[in-house]
């Protein structure tokens, strides 16, 4: 079932229960009883836009596929990406200027308002998509973040972060194929807004509902924009369905 709320696309591919115990919070439980009476919190609860999109779901299912190519999976990454760009973009502020039109008279045309976006892409799997994002908004400007997992902790370290000088004047949008437990995607966001970025956007081909959670509870203003709300994380913390190590699949290193 796809609810349109607010042209916020909700994607209720879980029942009511296992939505009760990813987002609810505890003062909702036993409140609610319908699904009807759900969907219209879920813009409250979870920051997340799922984009329906006949295109989206036809790329995303050929990426599923276990024997998709190398250069099938990463042509379908950057597409997916141009498309989701699409969709972060809406809301930009713009504003009108006075050009020359085409038979010398002046006209009224529309431009974006303010600093160009940052692309932030999460090495190394971020990069798959930086492409077709890049074709939607040429001349956005791109910051990188690289991080490891701690063997002992299990937490994402940073190993390398390169930012533009001035990403305190702009929106950001983070680059990630898959967003699992949301660590990686946590410590991003803590990373960007250490150095005074305030507009930040996710990203995601495949959200798995433990990270989607653990990012909203960290940071509520993020919002998450992916192609696929899936079901689960398995005991080895891939993404059930999933689509594998998206990292892999785009580099060939499978």
């Amino acid at each position: 079932m796809i609810y349109n709320y607010n042209r916020i696309y909700i994607c209720t591919l879980f029942s009511l229960k296992n939505y009760q115990k990813h987002f609810m919070p505890p003062y909702l439980n036993g409140k609610i009883h319908q699904i009807s009476h759900f969907v219209p919190l879920l813009r409250i609860i979870m920051q997340i836009t799922v984009i329906d999109h006949p295109l989206v779901r036809h790329k995303l299912s050929l990426m599923r596929e276990k024997n998709c190519s190398t250069y099938k999976f990463r042509t379908l990454t950057n597409e997916l990406g141009r498309l989701m760009a699409y969709e972060a973009s809406r809301d930009f502020e713009t504003e009108d200027f006075d050009m020359d039109g085409w038979d010398g008279s002046t006209i009224k045309g529309t431009q974006v308002k303010g600093k160009t976006v940052t692309l932030v892409p999460i090495l190394r799997a971020g990069l798959g998509m930086l492409d077709g994002v890049l074709d939607l908004l040429p001349t956005a400007k791109i910051s990188f973040v690289g991080l490891q997992r701690d063997e002992e902790t299990l937490e994402p370290v940073p190993f390398f972060e390169k930012f533009v000088k001035d990403i305190h004047k702009r929106p950001a949008l983070i680059l990630d194929p898959m967003l699992a437990t949301g660590g990686s995607m946590v410590a991003t966001i803590d990373m960007l807004k250490k150095h005074g970025c305030k507009s930040i956007k996710a990203l995601v081909l495949v959200a798995a509902p433990e990270g989607v959670k653990l990012v909203n509870d960290a940071h509520p203003d993020v919002e998450i924009f992916t192609a696929s709300l899936d079901s689960h994380l398995n005991e080895d913390g891939y993404i059930i369905p999933g689509l594998g190590d998206a990292g892999d699949k785009i580099f060939g290193t499978r």
